[in-house]
């Protein structure tokens, strides 16, 4: 690690650029090259947007209100860094060294944080007259609070004794975080994927998390008070009865009146239900399946025959519909990150005498979704959320895009 100075260094923006170029040979492995060094530099309101500085040294620098949004910081050093205030949407920070670093308001919205070291750390500089002192920068180290981190992607991350106060994780991928001991006091956590995050022993006192993904999180002794858990996603049960029937036999009622076009069997109402105890519902004939508010998260339901099904605002995040048949479905209000959407078919369904029933997504959360080659034709997507959704192929004739 770079030997820390008395103070930190002013630096003159041509002097950036020349570490930035030199830092591009350095990548390039292009003769001349070298590794941006930026430790215990003053770089506060510097614009570095889209900047490729993978692997850079920014140790103890001071970054705060800088402009870093789309900049490539994987692998960087940003060990005890004053990132307070600045601009880090979109922003690559896989596998960054962040211990230490102050990132108080600073804004991650969709920032790719994967694997990232986040704990407390601290920087003692060298001093004339005491000898060592702690770099500080205005506030405590390993501090998150009142940033904005919508959408962020966390996985695997370190964020052990962190502070992360009021701090915005709206959406975010905190698969498997450790947030051991955290302070997420009033922290937003709404629809966030909190899967097999550690969070025993965090202060989630007055904390959202609504909606939120909390399969396998460990909460030993994490304080809830006053936590808004609305509809958050728990374990799924091992066996789900309705009026005394297994939730299986109730489909499998269901089914057989779609088949037998309702000389058998009997037509389903499951609002509210979560379906992941049965496993998968592939290739299943569910026609008009009445399941508002349903939990279906990560489901198998490829090539399910879904026509005129009431889903409206169930959980889909992360289901497998692809090729599934959705006919003129209500889907108005759900769920669908990241679901897949391949070849699914979204196009009106005939009811006869020249009718048709369009399939409404009116308002539906479609972020990450995979809609290559779906087909789209009238379909309505009013208000509906499609932030980096593939719409490759997708066939979108005459659909109904506008907000």
């Amino acid at each position: 690690m770079t030997t820390p100075p008395t103070t930190l260094r002013k630096i003159t923006a041509q002097e950036v650029r020349k570490v930035l170029d030199l830092h591009v040979r350095f990548l390039d492995r292009r003769p001349g090259g070298q590794r941006a060094s930026l430790a215990y530099t003053d770089l506060t309101g510097f614009q570095l947007d889209r900047a490729d500085l993978r692997e850079a040294d920014f140790t103890g620098a001071r970054l705060n209100a800088a402009f870093l949004s789309e900049t490539n910081l994987e692998g960087a050093t940003l060990y005890g860094v004053d990132l307070r205030g600045s601009d880090l949407r979109a922003a690559n920070l896989t596998k960054a060294d962040l211990r230490g670093a102050c990132l108080r308001g600073a804004n991650l919205a969709r920032a790719k944080l994967i694997s990232c070291d986040l704990r407390e750390g601290q920087i003692a500089l060298q001093d004339i007259q005491t000898g060592f002192k702690v770099l500080v920068h205005e506030t405590k180290v390993g501090e998150l609070d009142f940033a904005v981190l919508v959408g962020a992607d966390l996985t695997g991350s370190r964020m052990t004794g962190a502070s992360a106060t009021s701090t915005d994780f709206t959406g975010a991928n905190l698969t498997g975080v450790s947030f051991g001991g955290a302070k997420l006091r009033k922290a937003k956590l709404d629809r966030a994927n909190l899967t097999g995050a550690n969070l025993s022993g965090a202060d989630l006192t007055g904390a959202s998390l609504k909606r939120a993904n909390l399969t396998r999180a460990d909460l030993a002794f994490a304080s809830l008070a006053g936590a808004d858990l609305t509809d958050a996603l728990v374990p799924p049960p091992v066996l789900v009865y309705l009026d005394d029937t297994p939730l299986a036999e109730v489909l499998a009622a269901h089914e057989s009146f779609c088949q037998s076009q309702g000389a058998k069997g009997t037509p389903a109402r499951l609002a509210k239900v979560d379906f992941r105890s049965v496993g998968s519902l592939k290739k299943r004939t569910l026609t008009a399946l009445n399941a508002p508010d349903g939990v279906f998260f990560g489901l198998d339901m490829e090539g399910a025959q879904l026509q005129g099904a009431d889903l409206s605002r169930s959980d889909l995040r992360g289901a497998n519909l692809r090729g599934a048949d959705l006919r003129g479905a209500r889907l108005v209000d759900v769920n669908m990150t990241s679901a897949d959407l391949r070849n699914v078919d979204l196009s009106p369904l005939a009811i006869g005498d020249g009718r048709a029933m369009r399939t409404d997504l009116s308002r539906a959360i479609l972020r990450y979704a995979n809609l290559a080659k779906a087909h789209a034709v009238r379909a309505r997507f009013l208000d509906a959320d499609l932030t980096g959704a593939n719409l490759e192929g997708c066939e979108l004739t005459a659909a109904e895009l506008e907000a």
